[in-house]
Protein backbone atom coordinates (compact mmCIF):
# COMPACT_ATOMS: atom_id res chain seq x y z
CA UNK A 1 0.00 0.00 0.00
CA UNK A 2 1.42 3.34 -0.94
CA UNK A 3 1.23 6.44 1.26
CA UNK A 4 0.03 9.49 -0.53
CA UNK A 5 1.75 12.74 0.38
CA UNK A 6 -0.03 15.86 -0.69
CA UNK A 7 1.85 18.92 -1.80
CA UNK A 8 1.18 22.36 -0.41
CA UNK A 9 1.26 25.49 -2.44
CA UNK A 10 4.75 26.41 -1.17
CA UNK A 11 6.13 23.07 -2.37
CA UNK A 12 6.58 21.37 1.09
CA UNK A 13 4.82 18.08 1.78
CA UNK A 14 1.77 18.33 4.04
CA UNK A 15 1.86 16.02 7.17
CA UNK A 16 -0.45 13.09 7.06
CA UNK A 17 -2.73 11.87 9.88
CA UNK A 18 -0.14 9.25 10.82
CA UNK A 19 2.54 11.92 11.21
CA UNK A 20 0.31 13.98 13.51
CA UNK A 21 -0.50 10.90 15.65
CA UNK A 22 3.21 10.08 16.09
CA UNK A 23 3.94 13.65 17.10
CA UNK A 24 1.11 13.71 19.68
CA UNK A 25 2.22 10.40 21.20
CA UNK A 26 5.75 11.70 21.54
CA UNK A 27 4.57 14.81 23.40
CA UNK A 28 2.38 12.66 25.70
CA UNK A 29 5.24 10.30 26.60
CA UNK A 30 7.54 13.22 27.42
CA UNK A 31 4.90 14.79 29.72
CA UNK A 32 4.24 11.42 31.39
CA UNK A 33 7.92 10.95 32.13
CA UNK A 34 8.14 14.41 33.65
CA UNK A 35 5.04 13.72 35.83
CA UNK A 36 6.47 10.42 37.10
CA UNK A 37 9.72 12.09 38.05
CA UNK A 38 7.91 14.85 39.97
CA UNK A 39 5.80 12.30 41.86
CA UNK A 40 8.85 10.25 42.79
CA UNK A 41 10.56 13.33 44.23
CA UNK A 42 7.47 14.27 46.27
CA UNK A 43 7.08 10.73 47.65
CA UNK A 44 10.74 10.71 48.65
CA UNK A 45 10.34 13.97 50.58
CA UNK A 46 7.18 12.65 52.28
CA UNK A 47 8.97 9.47 53.41
CA UNK A 48 11.82 11.55 54.84
CA UNK A 49 9.37 13.66 56.88
CA UNK A 50 7.53 10.57 58.21
CA UNK A 51 10.83 8.96 59.22
CA UNK A 52 11.87 12.11 61.09
CA UNK A 53 8.56 12.30 62.99
CA UNK A 54 8.77 8.61 63.87
CA UNK A 55 12.24 9.10 65.35
CA UNK A 56 11.01 12.01 67.45
CA UNK A 57 8.03 10.05 68.78
CA UNK A 58 10.28 7.13 69.80
CA UNK A 59 12.74 9.46 71.46
CA UNK A 60 10.11 11.21 73.63
CA UNK A 61 7.66 8.62 75.07
CA UNK A 62 4.24 9.85 76.21
CA UNK A 63 3.26 9.92 79.92
CA UNK A 64 1.56 6.80 81.22
CA UNK A 65 -1.77 8.59 81.75
CA UNK A 66 -2.07 9.70 78.12
CA UNK A 67 -2.96 6.36 76.54
CA UNK A 68 -5.22 7.77 73.80
CA UNK A 69 -4.14 9.86 70.85
CA UNK A 70 -4.55 13.56 71.59
CA UNK A 71 -5.72 14.14 68.04
CA UNK A 72 -8.74 11.93 68.70
CA UNK A 73 -9.67 13.21 72.18
CA UNK A 74 -8.28 16.73 72.70
CA UNK A 75 -10.97 17.46 75.31
CA UNK A 76 -9.58 14.79 77.68
CA UNK A 77 -6.11 16.32 77.70
CA UNK A 78 -7.56 19.81 78.13
CA UNK A 79 -9.77 18.67 81.01
CA UNK A 80 -6.86 16.83 82.65
CA UNK A 81 -4.65 19.93 82.39
CA UNK A 82 -7.38 22.04 84.01
CA UNK A 83 -7.92 19.59 86.90
CA UNK A 84 -4.22 19.10 87.61
CA UNK A 85 -2.82 22.59 87.20
CA UNK A 86 -5.66 24.99 86.48
CA UNK A 87 -4.44 25.52 82.91
CA UNK A 88 -7.62 26.45 81.02
CA UNK A 89 -5.98 27.36 77.71
CA UNK A 90 -6.96 24.02 76.25
CA UNK A 91 -10.59 24.44 77.29
CA UNK A 92 -10.75 27.94 75.88
CA UNK A 93 -9.12 26.76 72.67
CA UNK A 94 -11.67 23.99 72.29
CA UNK A 95 -14.49 26.47 72.86
CA UNK A 96 -13.13 28.88 70.24
CA UNK A 97 -12.56 26.10 67.72
CA UNK A 98 -16.09 24.74 68.19
CA UNK A 99 -15.04 21.23 69.21
CA UNK A 100 -16.33 18.95 71.97
CA UNK A 101 -16.61 21.70 74.61
CA UNK A 102 -18.05 24.42 72.39
CA UNK A 103 -20.55 25.54 75.07
CA UNK A 104 -18.40 24.98 78.12
CA UNK A 105 -17.09 28.41 79.08
CA UNK A 106 -19.24 29.90 81.84
CA UNK A 107 -19.23 33.46 83.08
CA UNK A 108 -18.05 32.42 86.56
CA UNK A 109 -15.05 30.52 85.25
CA UNK A 110 -16.61 27.06 85.41
CA UNK A 111 -16.47 24.45 82.70
CA UNK A 112 -18.57 21.51 81.67
CA UNK A 113 -16.99 18.19 82.54
CA UNK A 114 -15.66 16.46 79.43
CA UNK A 115 -18.09 13.89 77.89
CA UNK A 116 -16.23 10.84 79.19
CA UNK A 117 -16.24 11.99 82.81
CA UNK A 118 -19.84 13.18 82.67
CA UNK A 119 -20.97 9.77 81.39
CA UNK A 120 -19.20 8.12 84.32
CA UNK A 121 -21.13 10.24 86.80
CA UNK A 122 -24.46 9.44 85.20
CA UNK A 123 -23.84 5.69 85.18
CA UNK A 124 -23.02 5.67 88.89
CA UNK A 125 -26.14 7.70 89.72
CA UNK A 126 -28.33 5.19 87.92
CA UNK A 127 -26.67 2.22 89.63
CA UNK A 128 -27.38 3.45 93.16
CA UNK A 129 -30.51 2.52 95.14
CA UNK A 130 -32.30 5.70 94.16
CA UNK A 131 -35.82 6.47 93.04
CA UNK A 132 -34.22 7.12 89.64
CA UNK A 133 -34.58 3.41 88.93
CA UNK A 134 -38.36 3.51 88.89
CA UNK A 135 -39.29 7.19 88.46
CA UNK A 136 -39.81 9.15 85.25
CA UNK A 137 -36.53 10.97 84.42
CA UNK A 138 -36.57 13.78 81.83
CA UNK A 139 -33.83 16.10 80.54
CA UNK A 140 -34.75 19.77 80.22
CA UNK A 141 -32.97 22.95 79.11
CA UNK A 142 -35.13 25.32 81.19
CA UNK A 143 -35.32 26.28 84.86
CA UNK A 144 -38.45 24.22 85.49
CA UNK A 145 -40.54 21.41 84.03
CA UNK A 146 -44.34 21.43 83.81
CA UNK A 147 -46.43 18.27 84.01
CA UNK A 148 -50.03 18.49 82.76
CA UNK A 149 -52.46 16.16 84.52
CA UNK A 150 -56.09 15.43 83.70
CA UNK A 151 -57.52 15.12 87.21
CA UNK A 152 -61.16 14.51 86.29
CA UNK A 153 -63.23 12.16 84.20
CA UNK A 154 -64.72 13.35 80.94
CA UNK A 155 -68.47 12.72 80.91
CA UNK A 156 -70.22 10.43 78.43
CA UNK A 157 -73.80 9.31 77.92
CA UNK A 158 -76.01 7.12 75.80
CA UNK A 159 -77.98 8.67 72.96
CA UNK A 160 -80.91 7.46 70.87
CA UNK A 161 -81.22 7.87 67.14
CA UNK A 162 -83.60 10.81 67.32
CA UNK A 163 -82.99 12.06 70.84
CA UNK A 164 -81.17 15.28 71.73
CA UNK A 165 -77.57 15.00 72.88
CA UNK A 166 -76.99 16.58 76.28
CA UNK A 167 -73.80 18.36 77.29
CA UNK A 168 -71.34 16.24 79.30
CA UNK A 169 -68.74 17.12 81.92
CA UNK A 170 -65.48 18.54 80.53
CA UNK A 171 -62.08 17.32 81.82
CA UNK A 172 -60.09 19.61 84.10
CA UNK A 173 -56.37 20.00 83.36
CA UNK A 174 -54.03 20.57 86.31
CA UNK A 175 -50.47 21.89 85.97
CA UNK A 176 -47.65 20.68 88.24
CA UNK A 177 -44.45 22.74 88.04
CA UNK A 178 -41.18 21.06 89.02
CA UNK A 179 -38.42 23.66 89.55
CA UNK A 180 -34.78 22.68 89.06
CA UNK A 181 -32.45 23.18 92.02
CA UNK A 182 -28.67 23.29 92.16
CA UNK A 183 -26.97 20.19 93.53
CA UNK A 184 -23.31 20.73 94.41
CA UNK A 185 -20.29 18.80 95.65
CA UNK A 186 -16.96 20.11 96.93
CA UNK A 187 -14.30 17.35 97.00
CA UNK A 188 -10.63 18.22 97.41
CA UNK A 189 -7.20 16.73 96.70
CA UNK A 190 -3.65 17.77 97.48
CA UNK A 191 -1.66 19.38 94.70
CA UNK A 192 1.01 16.72 95.15
CA UNK A 193 -1.54 14.03 94.43
CA UNK A 194 -2.70 15.87 91.33
CA UNK A 195 0.89 16.16 90.10
CA UNK A 196 1.31 12.39 90.09
CA UNK A 197 1.08 11.46 86.40
CA UNK A 198 0.08 7.87 87.18
CA UNK A 199 -2.99 8.90 89.16
CA UNK A 200 -6.36 8.59 87.39
CA UNK A 201 -7.59 12.03 88.37
CA UNK A 202 -10.59 11.95 86.02
CA UNK A 203 -11.85 8.64 87.44
CA UNK A 204 -11.31 9.76 91.02
CA UNK A 205 -13.11 13.04 90.49
CA UNK A 206 -16.06 11.36 88.76
CA UNK A 207 -16.40 8.83 91.58
CA UNK A 208 -16.29 11.42 94.35
CA UNK A 209 -18.85 13.65 92.67
CA UNK A 210 -21.11 10.72 91.83
CA UNK A 211 -21.14 9.42 95.40
CA UNK A 212 -21.95 12.84 96.82
CA UNK A 213 -24.68 13.57 94.27
CA UNK A 214 -26.22 10.10 94.59
CA UNK A 215 -26.62 10.38 98.37
CA UNK A 216 -28.12 13.87 98.19
CA UNK A 217 -30.49 13.00 95.36
CA UNK A 218 -31.70 9.75 96.87
CA UNK A 219 -32.64 11.47 100.12
CA UNK A 220 -34.35 14.43 98.43
CA UNK A 221 -36.49 12.31 96.11
CA UNK A 222 -38.01 10.55 99.12
CA UNK A 223 -38.12 13.11 101.94
CA UNK A 224 -36.89 16.45 100.53
CA UNK A 225 -38.93 19.46 101.62
CA UNK A 226 -38.76 21.26 98.26
CA UNK A 227 -36.78 24.19 99.68
CA UNK A 228 -33.71 24.56 97.44
CA UNK A 229 -33.97 20.85 96.75
CA UNK A 230 -36.40 18.39 95.08
CA UNK A 231 -39.58 17.61 96.99
CA UNK A 232 -39.85 14.01 98.10
CA UNK A 233 -43.09 12.09 97.85
CA UNK A 234 -43.18 11.57 101.64
CA UNK A 235 -43.21 15.35 102.16
CA UNK A 236 -46.76 15.55 100.81
CA UNK A 237 -49.77 15.13 103.07
CA UNK A 238 -50.96 11.56 103.60
CA UNK A 239 -54.62 10.75 104.32
CA UNK A 240 -56.54 7.51 104.90
CA UNK A 241 -57.32 5.83 101.60
CA UNK A 242 -61.03 6.13 102.29
CA UNK A 243 -60.66 9.95 102.44
CA UNK A 244 -58.20 10.31 99.56
CA UNK A 245 -58.40 13.28 97.19
CA UNK A 246 -56.03 14.84 94.68
CA UNK A 247 -53.07 16.65 96.25
CA UNK A 248 -52.37 14.04 98.96
CA UNK A 249 -51.17 10.44 99.09
CA UNK A 250 -53.49 7.76 100.38
CA UNK A 251 -52.39 5.23 103.01
CA UNK A 252 -53.62 2.00 104.56
CA UNK A 253 -52.69 0.86 108.07
CA UNK A 254 -51.18 -2.36 109.39
CA UNK A 255 -53.64 -2.45 112.29
CA UNK A 256 -50.84 -2.58 114.89
CA UNK A 257 -48.75 0.36 116.09
CA UNK A 258 -45.15 -0.07 114.93
CA UNK A 259 -45.69 -3.61 113.62
CA UNK A 260 -46.73 -5.26 110.37
CA UNK A 261 -49.34 -7.53 111.90
CA UNK A 262 -50.29 -10.08 109.24
CA UNK A 263 -49.72 -10.40 105.51
CA UNK A 264 -53.17 -8.93 104.96
CA UNK A 265 -51.73 -5.44 105.34
CA UNK A 266 -49.46 -5.96 102.32
CA UNK A 267 -52.38 -7.28 100.28
CA UNK A 268 -54.52 -4.30 101.29
CA UNK A 269 -51.72 -1.95 100.19
CA UNK A 270 -51.46 -3.59 96.77
CA UNK A 271 -55.18 -3.38 96.07
CA UNK A 272 -55.52 0.16 97.33
CA UNK A 273 -53.72 1.14 94.11
CA UNK A 274 -55.83 1.47 91.00
CA UNK A 275 -55.71 -1.37 88.49
CA UNK A 276 -54.36 0.95 85.79
CA UNK A 277 -51.21 1.49 87.88
CA UNK A 278 -50.55 -2.00 89.26
CA UNK A 279 -49.02 -3.34 86.04
CA UNK A 280 -45.94 -1.11 86.48
CA UNK A 281 -45.94 -0.88 90.28
CA UNK A 282 -43.01 -1.41 92.67
CA UNK A 283 -42.49 -1.56 96.42
CA UNK A 284 -40.04 0.90 98.01
CA UNK A 285 -38.60 0.27 101.51
CA UNK A 286 -35.27 0.33 103.34
CA UNK A 287 -33.06 -2.60 104.33
CA UNK A 288 -34.39 -2.97 107.89
CA UNK A 289 -37.96 -3.18 106.65
CA UNK A 290 -36.89 -5.59 103.92
CA UNK A 291 -35.30 -7.91 106.48
CA UNK A 292 -38.58 -8.11 108.39
CA UNK A 293 -40.86 -8.44 105.36
CA UNK A 294 -38.93 -11.24 103.70
CA UNK A 295 -39.59 -13.52 106.69
CA UNK A 296 -43.36 -13.14 106.34
CA UNK A 297 -45.55 -16.04 105.18
CA UNK A 298 -49.15 -16.27 104.11
CA UNK A 299 -51.83 -18.38 105.80
CA UNK A 300 -50.61 -21.46 103.93
CA UNK A 301 -46.98 -21.05 105.07
CA UNK A 302 -45.63 -19.70 101.77
CA UNK A 303 -43.14 -16.84 101.78
CA UNK A 304 -44.43 -13.58 100.35
CA UNK A 305 -40.90 -12.70 99.25
CA UNK A 306 -39.07 -14.24 96.28
CA UNK A 307 -35.54 -13.48 95.12
CA UNK A 308 -34.77 -12.62 91.49
CA UNK A 309 -34.17 -15.64 89.29
CA UNK A 310 -31.55 -13.92 87.10
CA UNK A 311 -28.58 -11.70 87.84
CA UNK A 312 -29.64 -8.07 88.15
CA UNK A 313 -33.33 -8.91 88.44
CA UNK A 314 -34.95 -7.30 91.51
CA UNK A 315 -36.45 -9.31 94.33
CA UNK A 316 -40.25 -9.50 94.35
CA UNK A 317 -42.93 -9.18 96.99
CA UNK A 318 -46.31 -10.66 96.02
CA UNK A 319 -44.94 -10.69 92.47
CA UNK A 320 -44.00 -6.99 92.37
CA UNK A 321 -40.38 -5.74 92.24
CA UNK A 322 -38.83 -4.22 95.36
CA UNK A 323 -36.53 -1.17 95.38
CA UNK A 324 -34.43 -1.04 98.56
CA UNK A 325 -33.95 2.68 99.26
CA UNK A 326 -32.18 3.44 102.53
CA UNK A 327 -33.81 6.85 102.92
CA UNK A 328 -37.23 5.33 103.56
CA UNK A 329 -38.28 5.49 107.25
CA UNK A 330 -37.64 2.61 109.63
CA UNK A 331 -40.60 0.71 111.03
CA UNK A 332 -41.97 2.71 113.96
CA UNK A 333 -45.39 3.71 115.34
CA UNK A 334 -47.07 5.91 112.75
CA UNK A 335 -44.25 5.58 110.20
CA UNK A 336 -45.00 5.29 106.46
CA UNK A 337 -42.23 2.74 106.02
CA UNK A 338 -43.42 1.09 102.79
CA UNK A 339 -44.55 2.74 99.56
CA UNK A 340 -46.19 1.00 96.64
CA UNK A 341 -47.04 2.47 93.28
CA UNK A 342 -46.28 3.16 89.67
CA UNK A 343 -43.44 5.63 90.23
CA UNK A 344 -42.95 6.10 86.49
CA UNK A 345 -46.31 7.85 86.49
CA UNK A 346 -46.32 9.06 90.09
CA UNK A 347 -42.91 10.78 90.44
CA UNK A 348 -40.98 12.86 87.88
CA UNK A 349 -37.31 13.79 88.06
CA UNK A 350 -36.28 16.72 85.83
CA UNK A 351 -32.61 17.56 85.29
CA UNK A 352 -30.23 19.44 83.05
CA UNK A 353 -27.81 17.03 81.39
CA UNK A 354 -24.67 19.10 81.98
CA UNK A 355 -22.30 18.95 84.95
CA UNK A 356 -20.16 22.01 85.71
CA UNK A 357 -16.78 22.10 87.43
CA UNK A 358 -14.86 24.99 89.03
CA UNK A 359 -11.27 24.52 90.25
CA UNK A 360 -10.24 26.47 93.37
CA UNK A 361 -6.53 26.21 94.29
CA UNK A 362 -6.58 29.09 96.79
CA UNK A 363 -9.20 28.52 99.49
CA UNK A 364 -7.78 25.36 101.08
CA UNK A 365 -4.03 25.36 100.42
CA UNK A 366 -2.16 23.03 99.97
CA UNK A 367 -5.31 21.29 98.73
CA UNK A 368 -7.26 22.06 95.57
CA UNK A 369 -11.04 22.24 95.80
CA UNK A 370 -13.30 21.14 92.96
CA UNK A 371 -16.74 22.73 92.99
CA UNK A 372 -19.13 20.66 90.87
CA UNK A 373 -22.75 21.64 90.25
CA UNK A 374 -25.77 20.05 88.61
CA UNK A 375 -29.39 21.20 88.22
CA UNK A 376 -32.07 18.71 89.22
CA UNK A 377 -35.63 18.75 90.52
CA UNK A 378 -38.33 16.26 91.43
CA UNK A 379 -41.90 16.04 92.68
CA UNK A 380 -45.03 13.92 92.64
CA UNK A 381 -46.69 14.09 89.23
CA UNK A 382 -49.67 11.80 89.88
CA UNK A 383 -51.05 11.54 93.42
CA UNK A 384 -53.19 8.55 92.51
CA UNK A 385 -50.19 6.44 91.46
CA UNK A 386 -48.50 6.08 94.90
CA UNK A 387 -49.89 4.52 98.10
CA UNK A 388 -48.33 4.18 101.56
CA UNK A 389 -48.41 1.56 104.30
CA UNK A 390 -48.60 3.20 107.72
CA UNK A 391 -47.48 1.14 110.72
CA UNK A 392 -50.34 2.21 112.98
CA UNK A 393 -53.46 0.78 114.54
CA UNK A 394 -55.74 3.19 112.67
Amino acid sequence: MTTETKARADGDAMPTAADEMRSAMGDFMRELGSFKQDMAEKLQKQEERVTMLDRKSRGAPRPALATTAEVEVPHLKAFGDYVRSGDDDGLRGLALEGKALSSTVAGDGGYLVDPKTSDSVQSVLRSTASLRRVANVVNVEATSYDVLIDTSEMGAGWASENGAVTETVTSQIDRITIPLHELSALPKASQRLLDDAAFDIEGWLAQRIAESFARAEAAAFIKGDGSQKPRGFLDHDAVPEADWSWGALGYVTTGVDGEIGTADAIVDLVYSLGAQYRGNASFVMNSRTTGMIRRMKDADGRFLWSDGLAAGEPARLLGYPVLVAEDMPDIAPGADAIAFGDFGAGYTIAERPDLRLLRDPFSAKPHVLFYATKRVGGDVSDFAAIKLLRFAAA
